[in-house]
């Protein structure tokens, strides 16, 4: 039975509410290492660091998206997971581009236990994208959409570095998200799975942007 159904024009309440809320908060926009790496005085090396992490926890098929449609029943949902999950596709390959052009990662003190914990996060990410819990797989993609407008502003900065083609624009992928999580009515138990999930995604992603300063922090004592 579909649980997730359209709310059209209202204002956004639960778990869309919610979503939007964690993301403007918690999100790689209010990340203090991720708004800097968006900028012209972001060094190469940190870039690099921050493409080849992101493409640790991203770059594999499938992804997040992926994941979570494969597993939802519900119409209204699979409608949305499945054009994100196409576009997701195009970041993916934008993604493993920009990893090959910036060239290696940069020497940065413990690297063996940064890379574990950047497995770390992208194995928790999968885990919550093939959540069972009807609404976790959902509002886990939600919010990971959501919030890659803000990633898409460090790697557009990269791809500038380097000298790659502009991107795909991501905005009308952000603005379908962002639509259909205004949309979004649902039972009090989905809606709160779909919370749990969002809050989840972008507590790894936070985690991301804390372990990538703490690297920058270390190769600048080098």
């Amino acid at each position: 039975m579909a649980t997730i159904v359209g709310n059209v024009g209202l204002k956004p309440v639960g778990a869309a509410a919610t979503i939007l809320a964690l993301v403007a908060a918690d999100g790689t926009a209010a990340s203090p290492h991720a708004s800097g790496l968006a900028t012209a005085t972001a060094t190469l090396r940190d870039l690099t660091d921050a493409v080849h992490a992101l493409s640790v926890v991203h770059g594999a098929f499938p992804g997040i998206v992926d994941q979570a449609m494969a597993g939802t029943s519900d119409s209204a949902a699979r409608d949305w997971l499945t054009s994100a999950a196409t576009a997701m596709t195009a970041e993916r390959a934008m993604l493993i581009r920009l990893a090959s052009a910036v060239g290696p990662l940069p020497s940065t003190p413990n690297q063996a236990a940064s890379q574990a914990a950047i497995l770390g996060q992208r194995n928790t990410l999968e885990m919550l994208a093939r959540s069972d819990r009807n609404g976790c797989a959902t509002g886990t993609a939600l919010a990971f959409v959501l919030d890659w407008s803000a990633v898409r502003r460090v790697l557009d900065t990269t791809s500038d570095r380097v000298g790659l083609p502009v991107a795909v624009d991501f905005s009308t992928t952000a603005l379908a998200a962002q639509a259909f999580v205004e949309a979004v009515a649902a039972t009090p138990p989905v809606e709160r799975a779909m919370a749990f999930g969002a809050q989840q995604m972008l507590a790894q992603h936070r985690g991301l942007w804390h372990l990538l300063a703490a690297r920058a922090e270390a190769r600048a004592h080098l």
